[in-house]
């Protein structure tokens, strides 16, 4: 499993294009038949995906965590981004359809991933962060999860965040995770742009054309960098960079968190006007 160590953010300014994508980008993923994890040193976040085909995947042990198994002592989120399938904890089955999340809690020894068509597979996101406690195996449809809607069209940023992990919603030990819908015409996202100094937080971009980008802006807000990611890659912002994105056409993405509160709103927000 691929490790990414934090990063301080004075030596943040001196990196180039290539050594903060090594640092802090998360791409290849998604691969058929195939689990693929990496380990990140904020809040020991594990980011990856599962993407059954033609097979039933296993979430298997990685020699990183030194645990008898993956989620020893750990919880995980998954939400589905493609065709329908079915994630299995323990003795449990859960049928996810598009924008489905299901949580597991800390003490499953064993969840797999299968496909309900292989010709429109099911491609699983996953978030994982160390438990303290156990607390039971959830499945939340997406009009089920408590939805704001936030930005204006006039702004290109019209779009409905939906809450599934968080504290008045699914019950876990500190993961928070949700997804972002963008309306028609709408290609920026979380802006006015703001940093956690209390928790890190993962970006998903997915629903992404073919031959299309997202700019996703970095660093801090009088100093901001940027880089490219395309469909089905992720990035890590630590607790003292902005994260942002616009694309070149519309999308959709996964936000997960992790850290010291579960609250939503603890948040430092940066001017518009006041973004270097």
């Amino acid at each position: 499993m691929k490790v990414l160590h934090s990063v301080h953010n004075t030596d943040f300014k001196n990196y180039d294009t290539a050594l903060i994508r090594e640092r802090f980008l998360i791409d290849h993923i998604v691969s058929k038949d195939a689990v693929c994890c990496v380990y990140t040193h904020y809040d020991r976040m594990i980011v990856g995906a599962a993407n059954p085909v033609t097979e039933e995947l296993q979430l298997e042990n990685y020699v990183n965590l030194k645990a008898e198994y993956f989620l020893e002592r750990r919880e995980l989120g998954i939400i589905n981004v493609a065709g329908d399938g079915t994630v299995t904890a323990d003795n449990q089955s859960f049928e996810l359809k598009k924008f489905d999340c299901l949580y597991i809690g800390k003490g499953v020894k064993r969840v797999t991933f299968t496909s309900k068509n292989s010709d429109n597979p099911a491609v699983f996101y996953l978030l994982s962060a160390p438990a303290h406690a156990a607390h039971p195996a959830t499945l939340m449809r997406m009009d089920e999860a408590a939805k704001v809607d936030a930005g204006s069209a006039l702004t290109a940023n019209l779009r409905t965040i939906n809450k599934y992990i968080h504290a008045d919603g699914i019950k876990s030990c500190q993961l928070v995770m949700g997804l972002t819908i963008l309306h028609p015409g709408s290609v920026w996202n979380t802006m006015p742009a703001h940093t956690h100094d209390r928790r890190m937080e993962a970006y998903f971009y997915f629903d992404l054309p073919v031959g299309q980008k997202i700019i996703h802006f970095m660093g801090e807000g009088h100093e901001t960098r940027h880089i490219t990611i395309n469909n089905h890659e992720a990035v890590v912002s630590p607790p003292w960079s902005i994260h942002s994105g616009c694309g070149t056409a519309g999308y959709n993405f996964i936000w997960g968190m992790a850290g010291e509160n579960m609250d939503y709103t603890d948040m430092n927000p940066i001017s518009i006007t006041d973004l270097r």
